[in-house]
């Protein structure tokens, strides 16, 4: 029993530590958005890494997703005689869950490696040290970049993708599943709120952030 209550103890303690040192690597890279210099090129490189080269893969999950979700609702909702509710449905959860969702998973599947992999082959081959025996901080100049571009680029790709599943579900329902054009985008824009795409492009945010970090984080202590 002592031994069971041992490895628990151990696996727990390992949490926090791993879960304290991610915190710490935060806190220092976000501790130089305050100080000079900075770099702004960059940081507009990486958003182009990022956002600009993460469109295509977005918006092609985005469409999709849309198109599938007002047909499966319109599959249950036809059930129930409440057909008219597919639009409200398909728009509401596109920029309240799905949007954000969809664009964090391809920025971190398309992103995510690519960065650990970069930081790490340059700490293997001592590239961060040559950048701190210059006078240049690794945090700085290879971190805070991607961390600032994750924060700016995932936001934008959601409003993106919500434009574009929206649409998907437009087509859908209007083409395949017979509603008026004017109807489907009438209740659309009556029933999604302000609040609806703000929840949204918050949890973009921090889904951009994290993945930045993860990737930024398994590359500099590799």
């Amino acid at each position: 029993m002592l031994d069971f209550l041992a490895a628990v103890g151990r696996v727990f303690l390992a949490f926090l530590a791993a879960t304290g040192r991610l915190a710490l690597f935060a806190l220092a890279a976000l501790s130089h958005c305050l100080r000079p210099p900075f770099y702004p090129r960059l940081i507009l490189k990486q958003m182009i890494d990022i956002g600009y080269y993460s469109l295509p893969v977005v918006g092609l999950t985005a469409i999709f997703t849309g198109m599938v979700l007002a047909l499966q609702s319109y599959t249950g909702f036809s059930r129930f005689n409440a057909e008219s509710a597919v639009a409200t449905v398909v728009v509401l959860s596109v920029t309240r869950e799905l949007g954000p969702v969809i664009a964090g998973l391809m920025v971190a599947g398309r992103v995510g490696a690519a960065m650990a992999a970069e930081i790490g082959t340059m700490r293997v081959t001592d590239q961060i040290d040559a950048l701190t025996t210059l006078s240049t901080d690794p945090f700085r100049y290879l971190v805070l970049p991607r961390l600032l571009a994750g924060l700016i680029t995932l936001p934008l790709l959601v409003v993106v993708a919500d434009i574009i599943g929206v649409f998907g579900g437009y087509l859908v329902g209007t083409v395949k599943l017979g509603f008026n054009p004017a109807s489907y985008l009438t209740q659309t824009e009556n029933y999604l709120e302000t609040m609806d795409v703000v929840s949204g492009l918050v949890k973009a945010a921090a889904f951009g952030f994290i993945v930045a970090l993860m990737g930024c984080y398994h590359g500099y202590h590799s």
